[in-house]
C-alpha cells in the first residue's frame, strides 16, 4: 500500500508543467513542458522570488534546470536565490505579456543550482524578515514620516534587504536609510509600491469567493474609475466598489468595454420623452434585453413604463420634429407585473407533486381510488322500522343508502304533520364515485329534512 504525505508547499508535486506552483503567488503552467524542443527557443528563464517579484535571467551555462528548481542567480552585490517558473518558448510570451523592453532590461545570469550551504544562508535571511519589518515601522513612526513599511525581503545571501513602502506623497527617506543601515547592518534598498501591489503581495479572498486577481495572474495594473461602473449600472457606493486594497476593484474594468459597445446606439439618459400623457424621465436601462424604463417623475419610480430601445429612438425623433406621441408604446409592459422569461423544460410543474396525499379529500380525483374514494355499499339490509314505514306508504328509501329517522316519535294513532326544513338549502359535495347530501339546519343527531313519515 502506498503512503501519502501532506504537501506543505516545500515539494514539487504533479506533472512537469505544474511543478513549483504550490503556495506560490502568480503561478504559471508550462503547458509545453512535454515538448523538449521548445526549450531550445531561448536561453532565458523566469525566476520568482518572494511573493510576486519575478525576474528574467540568462542560462548561458546551459544548466539542466526545469520548472520548480531552486537556483542561485546573479545579484548586486552577491547572489540571490529563487525558483524557476518557466523555461523555453513560453518565457518569450511572458515577456511580451508583461510588456518588458528587453533592450533596456538588464539581463543577469544563472550561476548554479542551489547547494546545501546556499539554502542555510537563505533560511537564516528569511527568518529575520518579520522582525526587521516591525522594527522598521517603529523607526519610521519615531521619525514622523508619512509612509508605511509594507514588507521586507532579504536577498538570498543576506547581504541586502529590500524595504517595500507605501506613501501618498513624496517622502524624503535619506536619513531613514542611514538609520536602517546602522540598525540592520545590511545594504538597504527602498522600493515604493501602490495599494494594489501591496494587496497582491499579501493575498486574500475576493467577494467572488476566489483568490485575488492581483495574487493569481494580474501583473500590470491600470487605473479604474467610476465611469466604468456607471456604464454597467453598478452601485456607486464606495463600500461595494472598493476591494481589499481600498481602491476600486480591478474587475470593474474587465467588462466595461463590452458594455460600452452594447450601448453605442442607446439614447442619452438626460433625454426626456414628451407624450400627450406627460413627460417621461429615464429611470434604468437593461443592457442585456435592450430595454429602457422611464418614469413620470424625475429620480423617483412613478408609473414606470418599459419600452425597447428602438421605440425610445422613435419617440425622441418625433419630439425633435415638435410632435408628441399619444403614448410611449401600444403594448407596453408596466414594470412590476409578473413576467417569466424561463421555460419549464423538465416538466416539473409543482415542487409538491411527490407529497403524500393520503388522508386528503380531493375533488375529481382521476388518479385511482384513495382512502376516501372507496365505493359505498350499493345496498344495505333495511331495519325493521324502515320496512314498516314502506308498508304504510311512507317515503321510499333514498339513493346511496341514507338512513331516515323520525325526529320525534308520534304517539299511536296520531299523524305526524308534513314539514320541510328549507333553511340553508341543500349543499351537494361529490366524494369519490357517489353523491352525498348534507343539510345545514339539522342537529348532529338528526340530519334528515325529507318528508315526514306517517305511521
Amino acid at each position: 500500500m502506498d503512503e501519502f504525505t501532506l504537501n506543505d508547499g516545500s515539494s514539487n508535486p504533479g506533472a512537469n508543467g505544474f511543478r513549483g506552483n504550490t503556495l506560490q503567488q502568480l503561478p504559471v503552467v508550462d503547458w509545453l513542458a512535454d515538448l523538449p524542443e521548445t526549450r531550445l527557443d531561448t536561453e532565458l528563464v523566469e525566476v520568482q522570488f518572494k511573493n510576486t517579484r519575478k525576474g528574467y535571467y540568462l542560462n548561458n551555462l546551459h544548466l539542466p534546470i526545469e520548472k520548480g528548481d531552486m537556483v542561485a542567480v546573479e545579484a548586486l552585490p552577491g547572489h540571490d536565490i529563487g525558483t524557476v517558473t518557466l523555461t523555453g518558448r513560453l518565457v518569450l510570451s511572458q515577456i511580451k505579456k508583461n510588456r518588458i523592453n528587453m533592450e533596456r532590461y538588464e539581463v543577469k545570469r544563472v550561476y548554479r543550482k542551489v547547494r546545501p550551504t546556499d539554502m542555510e544562508k537563505y533560511e537564516e535571511a528569511k527568518a529575520k524578515e518579520h522582525d526587521t519589518m516591525i522594527r522598521a515601522r517603529q523607526i519610521a513612526q519615531e521619525m514622523k514620516l508619512d509612509m508605511k513599511i509594507g514588507d521586507v525581503e532579504y536577498q538570498g545571501d543576506g547581504s541586502k534587504a529590500i524595504f517595500y513602502y507605501i506613501a501618498d506623497e513624496r517622502v524624503d527617506f535619506r536619513q531613514l536609510i542611514k538609520v536602517f543601515a546602522e540598525v540592520f547592518r545590511v545594504r538597504i534598498e527602498m522600493k515604493q509600491i501602490g495599494a494594489r501591489q501591496e494587496a497582491g503581495r499579501i493575498g486574500g479572498i475576493g467577494p467572488c469567493g476566489r483568490e485575488l486577481c492581483c495574487t493569481t495572474w494580474m501583473s500590470n495594473f491600470v487605473s479604474v474609475s467610476t465611469v466604468a461602473a456607471r456604464y454597467q449600472d453598478l452601485s456607486t457606493n464606495p463600500m461595494k466598489l472598493a476591494g481589499q486594497c481600498a481602491k476600486i476593484k480591478c474587475c470593474v474594468n474587465f467588462e466595461a468595454s463590452m458594455y460600452m459597445d452594447a450601448q453605442k446606439d442607446f439614447p442619452s439618459k438626460d433625454v426626456r420623452l414628451e407624450t400627450l400623457d406627460g413627460t417621461y424621465y429615464h429611470f434604468k436601462t437593461d443592457v442585456f434585453k435592450r430595454q429602457i424604463t422611464y418614469s413620470t417623475a424625475e429620480n423617483v419610480p412613478a408609473n414606470l413604463v418599459t419600452i425597447p430601445v428602438g421605440r425610445a429612438l422613435e419617440v425622441i425623433a418625433a419630439n425633435n420634429r415638435g410632435e408628441k406621441v399619444a403614448s410611449l408604446v401600444g403594448d407596453v409592459r408596466v414594470s412590476g407585473e409578473e413576467h417569466h422569461d424561463f421555460q419549464n423544460v423538465v416538466g416539473q410543474d409543482s415542487l409538491t407533486r411527490f407529497d403524500n396525499k393520503k388522508g386528503r379529500k380531493q375533488k375529481g380525483n382521476k388518479g385511482g381510488q384513495g382512502k376516501n374514494d372507496r365505493p359505498k355499499q350499493e345496498a344495505r339490509q333495511p331495519k325493521p322500522a324502515q320496512q314498516r314505514a314502506a308498508a304504510d306508504g311512507g317515503a321510499p328509501k333514498r339513493d346511496g343508502g341514507q338512513r331516515e329517522q323520525r325526529k320525534n316519535k308520534p304517539s299511536e294513532g296520531q299523524q305526524q304533520p308534513r314539514r320541510e326544513n328549507r333553511r340553508g338549502g341543500e349543499r351537494r359535495t361529490q366524494q369519490g364515485g357517489g353523491e352525498k347530501r348534507r343539510e345545514n339546519g339539522e342537529k348532529t343527531n338528526g340530519k334528515n329534512n325529507g318528508e315526514a313519515q306517517q305511521k
